[in-house]
């Protein structure tokens, strides 16, 4: 048997505390998002970079990565594209901005012929801002 000793009234009063519950359920699943997808914005084409000791730069926010792998093919970000239409590649990359820098990597066992006539198919597109990607050396390095 249950008695009320309270008579009052039966409005219930006004809670000033937040629930969180649902908060801390969704900052999870966006942990969770971010986690997942920040891996997947990398680029991922395999390249062996020689090193260099230039002072690092910043890298801008959406750079554009233009990849001679070693087999000499050619991929804009981690497509695969054809030597003949770099430049219908990379005005769809850009938007069509042509002074936007595009960073240029290079696998080290490329000729360096091979370098040169990809720049020059880069400068017949009408980009002249190109920026040559390296690893940083852990020292100075001799001759």
């Amino acid at each position: 048997m249950s008695v009320r000793l309270d008579h009052g009234s039966d409005d219930l009063g006004e809670v000033h505390e937040i629930n969180v519950t649902p908060f801390i359920d969704v900052m999870l699943v966006l942990l969770i998002i971010f986690m997942i997808a920040a891996p997947l914005a990398t680029v991922d084409v395999s390249v062996d970079l020689p090193s260099a000791n230039a002072e690092r730069t910043q890298r801008p926010d959406k750079p554009v990565f233009l990849t001679l792998k070693a087999d000499l093919s050619v991929a804009l970000e981690n497509d695969q594209i054809a030597r003949t239409g770099i430049g219908a590649a990379l005005d769809r990359a850009t938007s069509g901005d042509k002074q936007q820098r595009i960073f240029l990597r290079a696998d080290k066992t490329v000729p360096y012929g091979e370098l040169m006539t990809l720049m020059n198919d880069l400068r017949a597109a009408g980009y002249l801002h190109v920026a040559l990607v390296g690893l940083e050396a852990a020292g100075p390095q001799s001759p």
